[in-house]
């Protein structure tokens, strides 16, 4: 018999921070990480409905609130009484990682701290969130990666805006591939993905319009590679 465990996710949603219209497609790459057995949202819902959050939407994802009046104006309460949950969540050892999905840096202390207990923490926000917060966290995943699209429209810009970050993506694995201490200086494209991962914990291949690494690679021309399958394996060209 095979015994296989899935991770058992606390995911803890900032209201003001993260619109609701990506909250399906949150869930599903959270599905991809583990269970989300704890999902719970913070915020001021008094005065409205913050970010879209309504009840038929928290009710839908069965995502428990946890109203925070804003006592005083520009304080966010929610943000402080998520990081006491956050805590008392942790030292319960009833799981095994954390979902913050939020944009905002002031969580970066936290993901830190989570870390430093020995437990994994994904970060889901927009591509505008700090690079402290980013880095905070074992992985990084970008809203813009998993959103769907709404428009066909700007393709020419959005082509030009692709070579760009293939660039980009080009440097990351370049530096990678350089501390490779294989002969001749290849690598193998796992190590390489898991060095990626562990540097740049932002690193997406979908930021660069690919699903799979070796896609990535090769649209970088500057590679070469050998061997197939899990055995692939990767060095820079001679320029």
């Amino acid at each position: 018999m095979t015994n296989t465990t899935t991770e058992r996710l606390a995911v803890l949603i900032d209201a003001e921070n993260v619109p609701a219209k990506h909250v399906a497609e949150i869930f599903e790459e959270v599905a991809t990480l583990g269970e989300a057995s704890l999902r719970r949202i913070y915020g001021d819902f008094s005065g409205g409905i913050p970010q879209g959050w309504s009840a038929d939407k928290l009710a839908e994802y069965a995502i428990v609130p946890h109203q925070q009046f804003a006592n005083t104006t520009g304080k966010n309460a929610g943000d402080i009484a998520l990081v006491i949950d956050a805590m008392d969540i942790l030292h319960s050892g009833r799981f095994d990682g954390f979902v913050l999905v939020s944009s905002d840096s002031d969580f970066t202390r936290l993901a830190s701290r989570i870390r430093e207990q020995g437990l994994s923490v994904f970060g889901i926000g927009e591509e505008k969130t700090p690079s402290a917060f980013k880095n905070a966290c074992n992985r990084f995943i970008r809203i813009e990666n998993i959103k769907k699209e709404e428009t066909n429209g700007g393709e020419r810009a959005k082509t030009a805006q692709l070579k760009k970050e293939i660039n980009h993506a080009f440097q990351l694995i370049r530096n990678v591939v350089l501390k490779s201490e294989e002969p001749d200086g290849w690598a193998g494209l796992g190590w390489v993905g898991s060095q990626l991962s562990m540097n740049y914990p932002d690193f997406d291949t979908r930021t660069y319009g690919f699903k799979r690494l070796s896609d990535l690679v090769r649209a970088t021309g500057k590679f070469e590679e050998t061997g197939e399958n899990g055995g692939l394996k990767i060095r820079l060209k001679d320029q």
